[in-house]
Order: C-alpha cells, then structure tokens, then sequence
C-alpha cells in the first residue's frame, strides 16, 4: 500500500473513461476532412501526449488549430460512444468520504474534459488540462500545477494514468504512479503499481 495520500490525480482516457471508439470515429472524420493518410493506429499510439504534439508526431504540421477543432466538434457529437468504466464513481465516492482530495490531470483540451465530468456527474475538485504556460506529458508541468493547487506535498501524491508517458510525467514529477492494466497503454515490469479494475485503486490507498 501507499501511505498518507492526500491527494489522487487522475488522467481521463484509459482510467476513468473508455473513450477508444469516440476517437477512432473523430480520427476518421479529421482523415476526411483533411485528406490525412496517418490511419488510427498511427494516431492512437501517440494518446496521452497534447494533441497538436501527436500531429506533429505524425508529421501534420499544417492547419493544427483547424483539425483540433473538427477533431473536437466530432468528439463532443459523438460523445454517446464514451463509456464511464466500472466502479469508477463508487470508488470516488469512497475517496471523498475518506477526505481525499481528487483531481484530474489530462491532455484533453478543457473544453472536452469539462463536458465529460458535467455529463457523468463526477465530484471532482482540481482540473489541469492542457494550457500555453504549461508543456504537456511527459513533462511535470500539469501534475506539479495540481499539486501546488491542492497545496500539499509530491510525498502525499499519486497519479492514476494507463501510458508511459504519464509514468514519466509522475516520475519527473517525483510523486507515486498507479498504472490502469485494463487502459490502452503496454504494462512494464517497472510498473511498481498496477490495477486491473479501477476499484482496486482503494486496495492501493
């Protein structure tokens, strides 16, 4: 277990929603628009890092801020293919009981994440999304901002993510990792914590 944890942050994708077929359909729809080859594939291996940075990861150096937009107008309309995993909102319930305090740290722009948590009505205190003054995973910038926020310290920290690059976030960061095995990212024997379903999270705090 991991003791005297005060603060849980979460990313979204792969952790607490299962959101694969939403951008695969909105993936699709950008290819469309804008004559991309990049198949989904291609773009999904890249999740977890801000969006313009996997288009440029992708070699989409040209109309960024007019892909995202059609990228996130698809996302918003399809948001029926998104799926709350099981026992997420039993668990953060009983984080809050328990005087946690919860926070999300993701690469989804603000506008999406903020839709997300409204619909499925999730008590959550502190959200860092992707901002100009901050870089994006793997760097620290998003986790050290959610700390500062819920004024504690990295020691009483954990963070819940499914890829690699958030692994290297939470270690730069120097706070504990949790990682989903049931999320999108490849498991890695250096993984020193893992969940299989995310109510297993409380076996864990």
């Amino acid at each position: 277990m991991i003791k005297n944890i005060k603060l849980v942050l979460l990313d979204l994708d792969g952790v607490m929603f299962d959101t694969k077929k939403n951008m695969h359909i909105s993936w699709m729809k950008v290819q469309k628009e804008f004559n991309i080859k990049k198949n989904f594939n291609s773009y999904f291996k890249f999740i977890g890092m801000p969006f313009t940075k996997i288009l440029k990861k992708l070699s989409i150096n040209n109309h960024l801020n007019e892909i995202h937009a059609v990228y996130q107008k698809e996302s918003i309309r399809q948001s029926r293919k998104i799926k709350l995993y099981r026992g997420v909102r039993e668990t953060l319930k009983n984080l809050n009981k328990r005087k946690i305090t919860l926070g999300v740290v993701t690469s989804k722009d603000k506008f999406r994440t903020l839709k997300l948590i409204k619909k499925f009505k999730i008590d959550i205190k502190i959200i860092v999304t992707p901002s100009k003054k901050l870089r994006g995973k793997p760097f620290p910038d998003q986790l050290l901002k959610a700390i500062k926020i819920a004024k504690t310290n990295v020691s009483n920290a954990i963070y819940v993510g499914d890829m690699l690059v958030d692994y290297k976030a939470a270690k730069k960061s120097n706070i504990n990792f949790v990682h989903t095995k049931y999320g999108y990212g490849k498991s890695y024997n250096f993984y020193k914590h893992t969940i299989s379903q995310f109510k297993d999270l409380l076996k864990i705090i």
